[in-house]
């Protein structure tokens, strides 16, 4: 995978989200126009923390490479070298998966 060009600051989080699924339980096949987009992905990035009123940093609660879940309306979606990736509060994001 290419590196990354851009860098999330302050409280912002990077995730690409995980590929939707192609059948549903029952083994019906799905087209691309009924698939819903996942509500899950894996961090790509996190920014520093958010400022605190004491001028510290908060600690991030995500990390690279974590599989999260994140709220349906989240983030701002953005294209780079063919990938989709969300830029998104970490307050977005809902829970870690494992």
């Amino acid at each position: 995978m290419a590196k990354m060009n851009i860098r999330p600051l302050g409280d912002k989080v990077i995730v690409k989200r995980v590929e939707a699924e192609s059948k549903t339980a029952g083994g019906i096949v799905l087209p691309d126009s009924a698939k819903e987009k996942p509500k899950r992905g894996i961090v790509m990035a996190t920014g520093n923390g958010r400022l605190l009123d004491d001028g510290s940093r908060s600690d991030m609660q995500v990390k690279k490479n974590d599989e999260v879940l994140f709220t349906s309306y989240a983030g701002t979606e953005i294209k780079m070298d063919g990938t989709e990736y969300m830029i998104m509060d970490e307050s977005d994001i809902l829970g870690v998966i494992g």
